[in-house]
C-alpha cells in the first residue's frame, strides 16, 4: 500500500499542504514570489511554523504583492515587526522588500516565472527516492539558482532554501516514489507547457 512522505504526518495542515500543494509545478509568477519569501522565513524554524502562519503572512505583507511590497519604507517594516501572527524578524522582512524590488525588475525582462524555470528548462526534474535519506539539501540546480537570485538583489535564498523552494513549487519532483502524490505530480509535471 502507498504511503505519503513521512514528512507530513505531524499535523492535517501538513497532510493538506503535501497533497495539495507540494511538487505541483507553479508557474505563477506572483505564487513563485510568495513560496519564496515564505521559505526565507523559515531560515532556522519549521516549515509548520510557516505554514500556520501562512493566511498572517498574506495579510501582512498585502497579499505578496510586489508592486506593493516594493515600496515599504520603515513606517511598514514597523507595523511588521509589531504583527506577532508573522515570524518578526528585521532581516527577512528587509529581504522580502528587497526581493519585491529585484522581482519587479526580472518581471519586466522576460518574467520571474521564466528566469525560475529556465534552471530545469522548463521542464520539472523527476527523481525516484525510495526514502528520505536519499533526498538532498541541497543540488547543483538550487546552488545557480541561489547564485542568479542573490545577484539580482534576493536575500534569505541560499541553496537549502532554494532546493526548499524547487521542492514546493514543483521544479523537482521529491515526492518518494511509494507515495502517491509522486505519480500526480508527474502527471501534471508532464502536461506543464510554456
Amino acid at each position: 500500500m502507498a504511503e505519503r512522505c513521512g514528512w507530513c504526518a505531524s499535523a492535517p495542515i501538513y497532510v493538506a499542504y503535501h497533497d495539495r500543494e507540494w511538487g505541483r509545478p507553479e508557474t505563477g509568477s506572483r505564487a513563485l514570489f510568495e513560496k519564496l519569501v515564505l521559505d526565507g522565513f523559515q531560515a532556522g524554524l519549521s516549515w509548520l511554523t510557516i505554514l500556520n502562519k501562512r493566511d498572517n503572512f498574506r495579510a501582512a505583507f498585502e497579499g505578496f504583492e510586489p508592486e506593493r511590497i516594493a515600496r515599504w519604507g520603515e513606517r511598514q517594516v514597523a507595523r511588521a515587526l509589531a504583527d506577532a501572527g508573522i515570524v518578526r524578524h528585521r532581516g527577512k522582512i528587509e529581504a522580502t522588500i528587497a526581493g519585491a524590488r529585484a522581482w519587479l525588475e526580472i518581471e519586466a525582462n522576460g518574467g520571474f516565472d521564466r528566469f525560475v524555470w529556465q534552471f530545469v528548462d522548463f521542464k520539472p526534474v523527476q527523481n525516484a527516492w525510495a526514502n528520505g535519506t536519499q533526498v538532498p539539501a541541497e543540488t547543483p540546480l538550487s546552488r545557480a539558482m541561489s547564485k542568479a537570485l542573490k545577484a539580482a538583489g534576493f536575500r534569505f535564498c541560499g541553496p537549502v532554501i532554494v532546493y526548499a523552494f524547487a521542492q514546493a513549487t514543483g521544479l523537482v519532483n521529491d515526492h518518494l516514489v511509494g507515495c502517491p502524490q509522486h505519480g500526480e505530480c508527474a502527471a501534471e509535471a508532464a502536461r506543464l507547457r510554456w
